[in-house]
């Protein structure tokens, strides 16, 4: 069994710089609704970043520019992928490192290096919103867009999304594993280059329409991990 060597934190915020949207199924359907509505804490109706989508767009832009290969079942061979996330599970693969290969939990690679929490509403966002009289309160906004016919040039099949206002931030953490043996500097490097091509990029849905550009600044924290006899490892 692989020895856990550190823990290293990231931990920071979120900088919505145009407004995000991070879609859930809307409950119920009415002419004039939304289509999407934003994805929201069901206790404080609250909107939130999933773990899981901040860790899916790194990912993602990582793939893109190292590459995500998979195994051909007829060959046995590697080969690149666009379809697919990198299921290669080889230990000098940085996508399958820290992020885990695609459908290989036994892979070389493993296990998992990175852990990515949901992130919460700042302090600072409730307290601007907080500010205003209760009729004008809310972190959300409605945009309605188009389709716009090539033949007519006029627009068609209207729909509404829901997004988080731009101004508003989130508070973010993503803890990185750092086992025996691991180049510690290397992956906090590349954690590092996710979060950056992200800003580049953007997160949620609606990133070539405008939607999901993103900042983030954050702090790095490294904790060793001791032993049952309290020393460290």
């Amino acid at each position: 069994m692989m020895k856990l060597d550190k823990i290293v934190t990231f931990t920071g915020t979120i900088f919505c710089v145009t407004g995000l949207s991070i879609g859930a199924s809307s409950n119920t359907l009415e002419i004039g609704g939304i289509n999407q509505e934003v994805i929201k804490n069901p206790i404080t109706k609250e909107p939130y970043v999933p773990g899981s989508s901040l860790k899916g767009k790194m990912r993602s832009e990582l793939e893109k520019k190292y590459g995500a290969y998979v195994t051909n079942k007829e060959t046995g061979e590697l080969e690149l992928s666009s379809k697919e996330p990198c299921g290669c599970g080889r230990i000098t693969c940085p996508v399958c490192l820290i992020f885990g290969a695609h459908k290989k939990q036994g892979a070389p690679s493993a296990p998992t290096r990175i852990i990515v929490r949901d992130a919460t509403l700042s302090k600072e966002s409730k307290d601007i919103i907080n500010k205003f009289p209760d009729d004008q309160r809310g972190y959300l906004e409605r945009k309605t867009e188009n389709i716009i016919l090539r033949d007519s040039g006029t627009a068609g099949s209207p729909r509404t999304i829901e997004r988080v206002s731009a101004g508003m931030s989130f508070d973010f953490e993503i803890v990185l594993r750092v086992f025996e043996g691991d180049n510690e500097k290397d992956m906090i490097d590349k954690v590092k280059e996710g979060l950056e091509l992200v800003e580049k990029s953007y997160l949620g849905g609606g990133g070539s329409r405008g939607s999901g550009q993103v900042k983030f600044k954050y702090g790095i924290t490294s904790t060793q991990i001791q032993d049952k006899d309290n020393k460290s490892v």
